[in-house]
């Protein structure tokens, strides 16, 4: 199923930062190509492109749609439309940063596919990568648990076979650091204030919930999110101000040669 870019925006502001907060930590300065590995609809290219007006930006990104929203955003930008796993820089055109933000939680092969991108970039280049992990949050949990709660379990029997589990800080630290001079990982949590249990379902309707929703007919989707909202209410409780706090665990890694 193709990505929806006008789900993936409604809350651009939030996903948007942790990309900010990636971003200021890569120590590559003035480079001179960096590539948006799954740029999405071009928020994060934004970002680059603001970081690094001089260098030429291309964002990379395996959506059609994506790629058709990044490209009406950022006219000047060239975007193109291939698969993240076997990507490669053109060997004339060497890639000084290549900068991934909430991708490689959907692209299985981490221990092949990061050292072989990290090993695409020369001296004082980065790799820059950032990931949710929160598989294990009440709201992952209650996914899998309204999976199994109606007549659509047969269904959604596979649809966790797409989220890529995310190994520990120390494990990444070993995979990339033969391959680098240095590797910065870190983890952050993030409460993002929204409307109410509807809002963690809007949210989650632009990413993971689109493995469930989408072997189901619109009455099964209807009886799926209700499931859903009764398993994670109990975990989010309203705020003085009649919002929910959203916990979102997101880890970073940065691995400069």
């Amino acid at each position: 199923m193709d990505w929806s870019a006008k789900q993936y925006v409604k809350f651009e502001d939030e996903r948007t930062r942790p990309a900010r907060d990636l971003l200021n930590a890569v120590p590559t300065r003035g480079p001179r190509r960096v590539v948006d590995l799954g740029c999405g609809p071009g928020n994060t290219t934004e970002l680059l492109l603001q970081t690094f007006p001089k260098a030429e930006i291309v964002g990379i990104d395996s959506s059609p749609d994506m790629v058709t929203n990044a490209r009406a955003r950022l006219s000047h930008i060239s975007f193109e439309v291939a698969d993240l796993t076997t990507w490669r820089p053109d060997p004339a055109a060497p890639v000084d940063i290549i900068y991934s933000n909430a991708v490689f939680q959907w692209i299985a092969g981490h221990e092949t596919i990061l050292p072989r991108l990290a090993g695409l970039l020369p001296e004082g280049g980065s790799l820059a990568i950032q990931m949710p992990d929160n598989l294990d949050e009440p709201s992952h949990v209650g996914m899998r648990a309204a999976a199994k709660a109606g007549p659509w379990s047969a269904k959604l029997a596979k649809a966790e076979d797409s989220h890529t589990p995310i190994a520990t800080a120390a494990a990444y630290y070993a995979l990339l650091k033969p391959h680098v001079r240095r590797v910065d990982i870190w983890r952050t949590v993030y409460n993002h204030p929204l409307d109410g249990i509807d809002g963690i379902v809007e949210w989650f309707k632009g990413s993971r919930l689109r493995s469930y929703l989408s072997p189901l007919d619109p009455a099964e989707r209807e009886g799926f999110l209700a499931a859903y909202r009764t398993a994670i209410a109990p975990h989010y409780p309203t705020t003085p101000d009649g919002k929910v706090l959203l916990a979102f665990p997101r880890l970073f890694i940065v691995a400069t040669r």
